[in-house]
């Protein structure tokens, strides 16, 4: 695995949706998130997460290394108990384990940021380590996102929906069509920033650049095989990045992502489409030291 990563970067995704739901509210009967106060509708950082990790799971499936921590079907423990296997200690003797290997945590640190990709992007909770009072077990990744906010308010839509077979064979009887509901939002862009610390690459996770370009290409492909008639047409439009000359950074985050402007032309008063936008970069007057790549 190649050294890990040396210079600080921000980047900022813009996403669209339509006729779909990019992300529903299990508090609120499945419909799309929205700011309450404002209308803007929300996509949380752990659903984009999961897309960046579905991706990886696909496109690196059985090689070394790019396995997934965060995944339906296999419980947490079972991963971590792979890691205490591999230094021969005891799961439930952790503990004991540490009063006798003052190294155990950085061990078992190690192999599990060796072997999960997530692990070494995002970080992680693993409660087997947690429960032994490791200090392993609270991973901070290097690699952070932020919840996405549409550009304009969204408008959620209740459509309701018939289905021509009926469920039961007492109710064909009396009726001959089952209905339902889904929510959509009619359009929607959304952006979404994020972040990636070398600093904690090096210190903790040993993040690569290999790892980094996999990042790159996962977020540009994350709804590509991910298509549903729930989440209707969804597609990444632009990744912009930004990449600082050292490893701390040499400007603030925010001051980089207020050179990103997305906003709707002129002549458009209800947008219904990707080109009815116009997203700039204010690269004149990038901070020494700052480069910017647009990607998408």
């Amino acid at each position: 695995m190649s050294e890990p990563i040396k210079n600080r970067y921000e980047f900022v995704v813009f996403f669209d949706v339509e006729n779909g739901n990019p992300n529903g509210d299990p508090d609120a009967g499945n419909m799309p998130r929205v700011d309450p106060e404002t209308g803007y509708g929300l996509v949380t950082d752990v659903c984009l997460k999961r897309k960046i990790r579905n991706y990886v799971e696909m496109a690196k499936e059985g090689e070394e290394g790019y396995r997934i921590y965060i995944k339906d079907g296999v419980p947490l423990n079972t991963s971590d108990k792979e890691a205490c296997a591999y230094v021969g200690v005891d799961a439930d003797k952790l503990k004991d384990a540490k009063k006798k290997d003052e190294h155990l945590d950085e061990k078992l640190r190690d192999f599990m940021c060796r072997n999960f990709y997530d692990i070494r992007t995002f970080g992680a909770v693993m409660t087997t380590f947690v429960k032994g009072a490791l200090n392993c077990g609270q991973v901070r990744g290097p690699v952070q996102l932020g919840f996405a906010r549409s550009v304009d308010p969204v408008l959620p839509q209740e459509i309701t929906i018939t289905r021509m077979a009926i469920a039961a064979e007492a109710d064909a009887e009396k009726k001959t069509t089952e209905m339902g509901r889904k929510y959509i939002v009619p359009y929607g862009l959304y952006r979404a920033e994020g972040y990636v610390s070398a600093n904690l690459a090096r210190k903790t996770t040993g993040f690569s650049e290999d790892d980094l370009n996999l990042l790159w290409t996962a977020i540009l492909n994350m709804f590509e095989n991910d298509h549903s008639a729930a989440r209707g047409k969804m597609a990444v439009r632009e990744l912009i990045v930004f990449k600082h000359d050292s490893e701390l950074g040499c400007a603030p985050a925010h001051k980089l992502f207020d050179l990103v402007k997305a906003a709707h032309k002129d002549d458009v008063t209800t947008p219904r489409s990707y080109d009815d936008y116009t997203v700039t970069v204010d690269e004149a007057a990038l901070p020494a030291g700052v480069a910017c790549t647009r990607l998408g």
